[in-house]
């Protein structure tokens, strides 16, 4: 299927060709049919000569109704350009063609009507004036036909040069759904439906979608569809389609408004863009046109090639989006833009605009250059602004579902390595900096981001601190201290320093953790440390003992005090090393005939 839209001056018979080329009225509209002048926008269809169906979106010539005109012919890919060959080129001839190259549409045909008011002579005289007037747009080369719709002459031509030029259009479809809505209506006994232009993806009957509009998404059903005044349980580009819709009213829904696929739609106000046709000198209010819809804008100018605009209202574009720009005092279209950057940076400082026109302007890897800017962007982020996800470019690192730029990531490990030796010489006890601290201090927009960083920095990561393997078994001012320590319960194993002991040797809780995290101790209670191989030398004393044994027993057998045995006991059991039998009794657990 395919989708065409006129474009031409008024009264230069767009709607009586279409209604020549279908056998139906495109005005819809008693008070249209009565002037014989289209106001708003028509819909028609037909079968070519290959079996090929077309639909027709016919749009007002008028200056009046321009920005109808743009709503019809935004979301066409093709386009039927209308020259009468009695009055040739007009102004609302030029309008047309403007908006045409500034949507960038470079698929259609050019139609001399109403041939029967005019000599050969004149025929070729307005083709040439075509040709000159048409040089700079898609439809410089496109295929030119007279016609006179009334006598019927040049009709079974056009239907046949109108099939090849469809034949050999493709137009891009990335499988998502965006339907600019340019009707909304209610029908009794069915509800709202709305009509648009399917230019990409798939619906069907059942599916679930969202509308957007002034009011943000809303979930809606599709109820029922309609292609061609036909009943269809999937609606395909490109075609013209009316939707029923479940969920919503129609009164709900306007012109400009779009139906989108429920997957993540980014929605923006604010956007960079790449001049591609127009005026040099842009005014600072315009109003920016994109499918049906149409909102006021500020324009600033970054540099010669780039603006930026900033929308009154948001909208549902992505990259690449062709954006016409118009100056509604003056009626006329000032050019057309192509959408770079959804979520650009803020200006703040003196020359950001003209250093982020220059940006813009650097004929570099679309992809590379967002996630370079970005420092790290979740791949669907990109996908969603319209980028290139399907290989991952030079100097970006995948991270589960981020992408990072390389030099953002080595300057977080360089950054984060800073942080721990830097904590490490102000306090060599600290256990080291906390994961919820690094994330923080780096200022990583996922934690998921963390480990890589980490092992890049040579880094130890373990119970949620974050070390250098070195610092690990510096205790700084404490050194001397827990050598001490080491010394006497190496002399004796059991025998745990007093609490008076400790506050001797300045062996605080801190300090017993950081010599504990180095291996040098280890803490059965609070205040009653050993030597980290006491277990062992435990177990072959306990195992010498009668089976079972009392703690008495054990006590004796390890020549220490009852405060010492008890927790070094339980630290036993909680190995697995002893068993307790009953409240007086445990026995040692031996295992392949050993201890």
């Amino acid at each position: 299927m395919h989708v065409v839209a006129t474009a031409g001056h008024v009264d230069h018979g767009k709607s009586t060709l279409v209604k020549a080329l279908t056998g139906m009225e495109p005005d819809r509209w008693e008070q249209e049919r009565q002037r014989g002048l289209t106001i708003d926008l028509g819909f028609v269809w037909t079968v070519l000569p290959s079996g090929r169906e077309v639909g027709f979106v016919d749009v007002p010539g008028h200056e009046r109704f321009l920005p109808n005109m743009l709503a019809g012919l935004g979301p066409a890919p093709s386009v039927c350009f209308v020259v009468a060959a009695d009055e040739g080129w007009r102004q609302q001839s030029s309008d047309h063609r403007d908006a045409l190259a500034a949507w960038g549409i470079g698929s259609g045909v050019v139609v001399i009507s109403r041939a029967d008011r005019a000599t050969p002579e004149r025929i070729a005289e307005v083709t040439e004036q075509v040709r000159t007037e048409l040089a700079d747009t898609g439809l410089a080369n496109a295929p030119i036909v007279a016609v006179s719709a009334v006598a019927g002459t040049g009709l079974t031509e056009l239907r046949q040069t109108l099939d090849d030029v469809l034949a050999a259009t493709i137009v891009p479809d990335d499988g998502r759904v965006r339907l600019w809505i340019d009707r909304s209506f209610t029908i009794t006994g069915a509800g709202t439906v709305v009509t648009g232009t399917l230019a990409a993806g798939r619906f069907a009957v059942g599916d679930q979608l969202n509308v957007f509009g002034r009011d943000g998404f809303r979930t809606v059903v599709v109820r029922g569809l309609q292609c061609h005044g036909r009943d269809t349980d999937r609606a395909k580009p490109v075609s013209r389609v009316a939707v029923n819709l479940r969920g919503i009213a129609h009164d709900e829904i306007h012109r400009g408004d779009a139906l989108l696929d429920t997957g993540a739609w980014p929605t923006t106000a604010l956007v960079d863009v790449r001049r591609d046709i127009g005026e040099n000198d842009v005014p600072a209010w315009l109003t920016v046109h994109v499918g049906t819809a149409s909102t006021p804008v500020r324009v600033r100018a970054l540099d010669d090639h780039h603006l930026r605009l900033t929308l009154s209202r948001e909208l549902p574009l992505r990259r690449d989006d062709r954006l016409v720009l118009r100056d509604p005092g003056a009626g006329r279209i000032v050019g057309g833009v192509t959408v770079l950057d959804i979520d650009p940076p803020p200006l703040e400082r003196r020359g950001d605009g003209v250093r982020r026109g220059r940006a813009l302007g650097e004929h570099v890897d679309a992809t590379a250059a967002e996630v370079a800017r970005r420092g790290a962007v979740l791949l669907a982020r990109l996908a969603e602004a319209g980028l290139e996800t399907d290989e991952v470019p030079d100097g970006v690192d995948v991270i589960g579902d981020w992408w990072v730029a390389s030099e953002t990531l080595h300057r977080w490990q360089a950054a984060l390595r800073g942080a721990v030796v830097d904590l490490h010489e102000r306090d060599p006890l600290s256990a080291g900096l906390t994961d919820g601290a690094a994330q923080g201090l780096l200022g990583l927009p996922s934690a998921v981001l963390l480990p890589a960083v980490v092992q890049g920095a040579g880094v130890v990561a373990e119970g949620g601190r974050l070390f250098l393997p070195e610092h690990r078994g510096d205790l700084g001012p404490a050194e001397a201290a827990v050598e001490e320590l080491e010394r006497r319960l190496a002399a004796a194993p059991f025998v745990a320093p007093e609490a008076d002991d400790l506050v001797a040797l300045r062996l605080g809780v801190r300090e017993l953790a950081a010599a504990e995290r180095a291996g040098r101790l280890i803490r059965l209670a609070e205040g009653l440390v050993l030597l980290p191989k006491a277990p062992a030398q435990a177990m072959r004393e306990l195992a010498r003992l009668p089976q079972p044994f009392t703690t008495s027993q054990a006590r004796q057998a390890l020549g220490t005090s009852r405060r010492v045995a008890i927790p070094l006991l339980e630290h036993l059991d909680g190995r697995g090393w002893t068993r307790r039998i009953d409240a007086g009794h445990r026995e040692v657990v031996r295992r392949g005939g050993s201890v």
